[in-house]
């Protein structure tokens, strides 16, 4: 059962529902429902990487665009609905990691450069995906090692300058105490 469960995964498209698509490397997509933010992105799902480790849970592999509360590497629990989608139900164990959002300013020194923000957080280790060139925004995994104090100073900075703007979507004690 759990390998043939194993053998389809969902993916995403931004007008039509989840779809399946044949797993080669035996991730799976874990789902997150949420309410959509006003004046912000118009999706009220995500789905995750994840690596699965039991019939119920599963590492996350990237770090989410939209989901607040969650990091790469963070075991979660999840259900398996009628359709074959697996929905989060809540962590298992945190990953020590913090996601960052970060979007540069169009008007501002970097323009809409994805590329400009990675260059200059790449001093701390960060790994990240854009969301699209249209929409440059980057999600950002920040490793539970990272220079915290740094990197929160470099995130004011760029955002009192016109850089970028940035979020906190997932924090640990480690971030908010760095």
């Amino acid at each position: 059962m759990l390998q043939g469960e194993c053998a389809i995964i969902w993916t995403m498209t931004s007008t039509t529902p989840p779809e399946p698509v044949t797993a080669e490397n035996g991730r799976i997509k874990v789902w997150y429902r949420f309410v959509p933010r006003e004046g912000w992105l118009p999706h009220d799902t995500e789905g995750l990487w994840a690596t699965r480790l039991s019939c119920d849970t599963a590492r996350v592999e990237n770090a989410p665009f939209l989901q607040d509360g969650v990091a790469e590497g963070e075991i979660v629990r999840f259900v398996t609905d009628a359709d074959g989608l697996h929905w989060a139900k809540e962590r298992v164990e945190a990953s020590g990691n913090c996601t960052i959002r970060v979007l540069p300013v169009p008007s501002g020194p970097l323009g809409r450069s994805a590329r400009a923000v990675h260059e200059l957080l790449s001093p701390f280790g960060l790994g990240g995906e854009v969301f699209s060139e249209e929409f440059p925004l980057v999600a950002f995994t920040v490793p539970a090692d990272a220079d915290f104090g740094g990197l929160k100073a470099l995130l004011v900075r760029g955002q009192e300058d016109g850089w970028w703007h940035f979020e906190v979507a997932c924090a640990t004690d480690a971030w908010r105490d760095g």
